[in-house]
């Protein structure tokens, strides 16, 4: 890493904490001048950072900026490729190219401040300002076949969940199988898919894709949205982006392990207990979702009696 790197790791690690350069030039191994250099060049990147005579350097907690090097000192596994860029066309579809092309490993992050094609489910778009939200995909290299990819979308969802109470200490809810909810709002959504080899039908890499709401963007939601979207925090706020997207991606690196479902999914989804209407392979009819399973199906009832157990499907709630 380069000093501009390894220093913005420190003074993440200390936000809002005043760090000595000498202590800094001596954990680096470098001079206090490429210090000073390195503090100008973050400076001109958009970081805010304090300097006094014989005190040190403060980054200050309202620096937020999505970058590299701030995620990559709040993850727990540091040695995988962290990439952010300011606009790009679809993290998910930058994080598939890195896949196939680069051999991207376990644990490769993908993150940008906008999407002009961030795309949801079946083939929706997903609306992703600027510095509204954080957009971002993960490289996922599971030991597992497709029947199990959809553990890796709630295994997601309960990352997204426990990621935004640790570190906007804010509660959401999930409605099967990949929408973030705050009260009656649509706040985030998670877009899994695998790139399979055709002959073993085992997975060779899933990018999980995880955008979320920030904020309500400058001017408010498109007219179409306005209904249904809403935003995790309020104008004003402050929050620590890195730390919020290392710490999803942490949660996620752990809940993907697991076998099963985690219990807070169940906790905390909308969907059990209500009426329904399923849209999948190709029908369309009115239930009541009664449970979920272990692997992540959700269990509905149709009017006629007939249960089913459904892996994949749009299901939306009446309200």
């Amino acid at each position: 890493m380069s000093v501009k790197s390894e220093l913005l790791a420190i003074l993440t690690a200390h936000k809002g904490i005043c760090v000595s350069g000498e202590k800094i030039a001596e954990q680096l191994d470098c001079t206090r001048a490429a210090v000073s250099k390195a503090v100008k060049a973050l400076r001109m990147e958009g970081y805010t950072i304090l300097a006094g005579t014989n005190r040190g350097y403060i980054l200050t907690e309202s620096s937020n900026l999505l970058h590299a090097d701030g995620i990559r000192a709040k993850l727990r596994h540091r040695d995988v490729p962290v990439i952010v860029s300011e606009v790009t066309a679809s993290t998910n579809r930058t994080a598939k190219q890195a896949g196939i092309a680069q051999n991207a490993p376990n644990g490769t992050v993908i993150a940008a401040c906008c999407q002009t094609e961030g795309s949801g489910r079946r083939g929706r778009r997903f609306y992703s300002p600027y510095q509204s939200g954080i957009y971002f995909s993960v490289v996922l290299r599971p030991q597992k076949g497709v029947q199990d990819s959809l553990l890796l979308t709630t295994a997601a969802a309960v990352a997204a969940m426990r990621g935004v109470e640790e570190i906007c200490k804010v509660a959401l809810w999930v409605k099967w199988m990949n929408d973030l909810y705050l009260e009656d709002k649509k706040v985030g959504g998670i877009l899994t898919e695998a790139v399979t080899d055709f002959e073993t039908g085992a997975i060779e890499f899933v990018v999980v894709g995880i955008g979320l709401n920030l904020f309500e963007p400058e001017g408010g939601f498109p007219e179409e949205l306005r209904d249904k979207a809403g935003a995790i925090l309020q104008k004003g706020d402050c929050v620590d982006q890195n730390a919020l997207l290392a710490a999803i991606v942490n949660n996620l690196m752990e809940e993907a392990q697991k076998e099963e479902i985690s219990p807070l999914y169940r906790e905390r989804n909308i969907v059990v207990g209500r009426r329904v209407r399923v849209v999948a392979q190709k029908q369309e009819y009115e239930a009541e979702a009664t449970k979920i399973l272990a692997d992540g199906r959700l269990v509905v009832q149709q009017d006629s009696g007939e249960i089913k157990e459904l892996a994949f499907g749009d299901v939306s709630l009446f309200l």
